[in-house]
């Protein structure tokens, strides 16, 4: 199971191909976790998690106990532990703080190559705080073990400014290039969905550069052409029942009391085990009609 956890309901930035966007929807978001009750989550849901992913739809580098909900992951044993970021508010110490309670990767969004679109495109955000935190990760990764995984959304605004992509970042710093379309995800600012003026050039900006990565040992995430508009990728039919949401707003399913009885009794209260087997064995359209979620853990082939 992996468990995603927004331990604070809050956003530093303002990025304009994200609902933090939407004043109305922002006013929806309040809370964030109190120390007993991050433990109660530990508790309750860490010992299944085969991976912890720390920042779902907000900021979580805004919890100022963020290092503990690390370190609570590692107690659990938890395998794999991330963090997703926009990294304005991280400096060398808090990485390294971070590394050291075991964290294993740092998944940062970046929305433009140029000064002038990622501070646009990403409102509120600084380029020099940006790189200034990937020269920390580049001077830490000579003393600890862990990655930086860099998660690219474009645009046709911002698409073509990609191909100056290791002019300003240095492959010693990141390990991980993820190249993925502009998504619908609520009533965001910027909201032009249309890519298929870039389908002619996209082969040849990606082959630029698939070419760098591999000569700086990158792993690329990206497809060899634009997906089109609604392909869905056959991974994310089953996740709705692989995936573990946990706020201070929400705790996995509706209904669940996680606060007064045990994963392990609701389950079985609901059948939990039966209604997952049954749903693998579904067909993608009875699937695609239970759910429509976005799942950005998905990765493009590359």
């Amino acid at each position: 199971m992996a468990v995603n956890l927004d331990p604070v309901m809050a956003c530093n930035l303002r990025c304009k191909m994200c609902y933090f966007t939407d004043a109305d929807y922002v006013k929806t978001l309040k809370g964030q976790f109190k120390e007993a009750e991050l433990e109660q989550v530990a508790q309750t849901i860490f010992k299944r998690a085969l991976k912890l992913q720390i920042g779902c739809g907000t900021e979580p580098t805004l919890y100022k106990d963020l290092v503990k909900v690390v370190a609570l992951g590692k107690a659990y044993n938890v395998p794999y532990i991330s963090i997703t970021t926009n990294a304005n508010l991280l400096d060398e110490e808090k990485i390294e703080a971070l590394i050291k309670a075991g964290l294993n990767e740092f998944t940062i969004s970046l929305h433009g190559v140029h000064k002038e679109s990622y501070e646009n495109f990403m409102k509120k955000a600084s380029y020099e705080k940006f790189h200034a935190a990937f020269k920390a990760f580049e001077k830490l990764k000579k003393h600890y073990e862990f990655k930086v995984r860099i998660n690219y959304t474009f645009n046709k605004d911002n698409f073509y400014e990609l191909a100056d992509f290791f002019e300003h970042f240095n492959g010693e710093s990141f390990d991980i290039l993820q190249i993925r379309p502009i998504q619908k995800i609520g009533n965001t600012e910027y909201n032009d969905f249309d890519l298929e003026t870039l389908r002619a050039d996209y082969p040849k900006i990606i082959n630029q550069i698939k070419a760098r990565c591999k000569a700086n040992n990158i792993t690329l995430l990206a497809s060899d052409t634009i997906p089109n508009h609604n392909k869905i990728n056959d991974s994310s039919f089953i996740f709705d029942y692989t995936f573990c949401y946990v706020s201070p707003q929400k705790f996995w399913r509706e209904g669940f009391n996680w606060q007064e009885e045990s994963f392990n009794s609701y389950s079985k209260k609901i059948g939990w085990n039966k209604l997952l087997f049954r749903n693998i064995f579904k067909s993608k359209t009875e699937l695609k009609s239970a759910s429509n979620r976005l799942n950005y853990e998905i990765e493009f082939n590359s």
